[in-house]
């Protein structure tokens, strides 16, 4: 959520910037809201002072002997009348405040302007994509041959379209390689290892900004009366642990990686990579988050995008990182970094990772907060999130780079100790 103060005193410019992701900002709707929650204030002010004043009267007429039960009357009106503009007020705020969460967040200057992921500037590009001397297949075909290996006519039956079963070597490469981004980045990039639930309630979503602007996006159930959704990443339950509280100093940078299922109905997606796992409604991921000083982000997302690229490289997989125009980035980011890995099949880069910086969006919704060790007063946190990797859209990054024309697949070396030494599937 945006600063309010800049809301209320800076609403053309915000406007202006806003307009460069292409969200338009209704200012006069906001501003015609702002001169009537301050004319209730006044109003409501008013009278509070008012009712104190006459308080104070009855004290005195009733030491003086005096009828009171005139001012008790009037007191009582000025009551009504104050909770009615109370009343007034919290409805004034309420719309406020919905305009203001669905507004998404500022941008860095950095971030180049465009309108579509075709105006993406890419900054760096590691690996060459691998020439073969055979047709080249994609990871459906693979998968199904290393004996059904991978089997989306069972995942349909079980639970529909965008569902997958996987079996024997590709179930046993999909969980080593979870294992393995889980190692590096703990061992590695000084992450603490996390196990978070796969349900979280409203105020989670709200905080990390999923409610109420992506709430078609979730699956959603209920128990004994409370709504829960089920993570559309471990980003979610991660923030959401610093939620209310105000960390000290000392503690920051605090760094989190977790692997855990993700669950998303893609709403508005239909149609698009319906073959195989690029969009599942379930899937695997390793997510990273780091929470840390204002002055330390824009580092903070330099490292943490390293820290994905690391896995890539370990791994041997060409790749490219571009850095998201203004047209393409996600809602609560005011950065962002995507990795695309090469996949043989497309001839193409597909997205495996995005890593963002969301400055303090995320955390004024949660009032997420740490202690200045300076002032002593707390400040808001900086929240950043990044996949570390997607598991699923890894492994078919391995299928399709590292299969042999006898439709077998090489295992990367450093996978091999997690594989007990296996060295090809098939």
């Amino acid at each position: 959520m945006l600063d309010p103060k800049l809301l209320r005193t800076d609403l053309e410019n915000i406007a202006t910037a806003l307009a460069k992701r292409g969200f338009k900002l209704d200012t006069e709707q906001l501003s015609a809201l702002e001169e009537q929650r301050k004319g209730i204030q006044v109003k409501t002010q008013e009278l509070q002072n008012q009712r104190n004043t006459r308080s104070k009267s009855i004290g005195q007429a009733k030491a003086r002997g005096e009828d009171i039960q005139p001012l008790l009357a009037e007191v009582s009106q000025l009551g009504d009348e104050l909770e009615a503009a109370k009343e007034e007020q919290n409805k004034v705020l309420a719309e406020i405040d919905a305009i203001a969460s669905a507004i998404p967040n500022l941008m860095d200057e950095s971030v180049p302007e465009g309108d579509s992921e075709d105006d993406n500037v890419e900054i760096k590009r590691w690996g060459s994509p691998r020439e073969f001397d055979f047709e080249v297949k994609d990871h459906v075909d693979l998968g199904a041959a290393l004996d059904k290996g991978l089997d989306f006519e069972s995942g349909a039956k079980l639970a529909g379209t965008r569902f997958a079963v996987m079996r024997g070597q590709v179930a046993k490469l999909h969980r080593a390689l979870a294992q393995f981004m889980l190692d590096v980045h703990t061992e590695e990039h000084g992450y603490q290892e996390m196990y978070v639930p796969y349900l979280v309630n409203q105020d989670s979503l709200y905080g990390t900004g999923q409610l109420p602007k992506f709430g078609d996006d979730l699956f959603n159930t209920e128990l004994a009366n409370k709504q829960f959704s089920l993570i559309p990443t471990a980003e979610v339950p991660l923030t959401n642990l610093v939620r209310d509280e105000i960390v000290e100093e000392a503690e920051l940078p605090i760094k989190m990686a977790a692997h855990s299922p993700c669950f998303r109905s893609e709403a508005g997606s239909y149609g698009r990579d319906i073959r195989g796992l690029i969009r599942q409604h379930q899937f695997d991921k390793v997510e990273m988050v780091q929470l840390v000083k204002p002055e330390n982000s824009m580092a903070a997302l330099e490292e943490l995008t390293g820290h994905a690229e690391k896995i890539l490289e370990k791994l041997e997989l060409p790749y490219r990182t571009v850095v998201l125009c203004t047209g393409d980035i996600g809602f609560s980011s005011t950065k962002t970094f995507d990795l695309e890995v090469w996949l043989p099949a497309q001839n193409t880069y597909r997205e495996i990772s995005s890593c963002s910086n969301m400055g303090d969006f995320q955390a004024r919704r949660m009032q997420a907060r740490f202690r200045n060790s300076e002032t002593n007063k707390p400040e808001l946190l900086h929240t950043l999130n990044g996949s570390g990797l997607a598991v699923g859209r890894t492994l078919v990054a391995i299928l399709e780079n590292y299969q042999q024309a006898d439709g077998s697949i090489k295992v990367p070396t450093v996978l091999q100790p997690y594989m007990k030494g296996l060295t090809q599937l098939g």
